[in-house]
């Protein structure tokens, strides 16, 4: 199912709740007097977390007046980074990385375990609302090539079956465990080290 952009409806307002209102304090606080327009990204982050996901025309356009730009240049930030989202999504936003680095390594297969668990497309959204699939370029964990990303989460190392094995334990109610689902250690070699194995001396 995917969701028709004319049908979604858009909240008339929206603004940061107190807790979030400290967080922007000190967001804008690490940049100079009068350039607080550089902290867009983060805020817009904020206000899609408390959106549930995502990115109302009512959050981007109060995050254009907290932080005094016109709201075309909050658009086209928006529009531009695919880490935010115009249209609501899934509790779980599945997305894969098609990139060179995943693609020669698989990520092909991982696309298909997704398709044929889930029964959706890229871009579309499960009747249940429980998740959303989506293609997206480099998320920089090449070296743990196919990866996917779903909600804060890197999934690495993938095949098929391990893809279809994180996406039953999500539809099951349980979280799965993030990082290469094979042997290997964070980003060493398969197999473990093969030099610096000497760890004396690290403080």
């Amino acid at each position: 199912m995917s969701t028709d952009e004319k049908t979604i409806e858009q909240p008339v307002s929206f603004e940061f709740s107190d807790e979030n209102r400290e967080k922007i304090k000190a967001q804008l606080a690490k940049y100079p007097k009068g350039k607080q327009a550089s902290g867009v990204m983060p805020l817009l982050d904020l206000a899609q977390r408390q959106s549930g996901g995502w990115l109302p025309r009512a959050a981007m356009d109060h995050v254009a007046e907290v932080l005094d730009m016109a709201p075309i240049r909050v658009y086209e930030v928006a529009t531009f980074y695919t880490m935010y989202n115009l249209k609501p999504i899934g509790d779980h936003h599945v997305q894969v990385c098609t990139n060179v680095p995943c693609w020669l390594r698989g990520s092909d297969n991982v696309v298909s375990a997704c398709r044929k668990k889930l029964g959706i497309e890229f871009g579309e959204t499960t009747e249940d609302g429980k998740f959303t699939l989506s293609e997206v370029e480099c998320q920089g964990a090449c070296v743990n090539a196919p990866m996917v990303l779903i909600g804060d989460d890197f999934y690495e190392d993938l095949d098929e079956g391990s893809m279809a094995a994180i996406l039953d334990e999500l539809q099951g109610g349980g979280t799965p465990t993030p990082g290469p689902q094979n042997d290997r250690k964070g980003c060493e070699p398969l197999g473990g080290l093969t030099s610096l194995k000497d760890q004396k001396g690290d403080g």
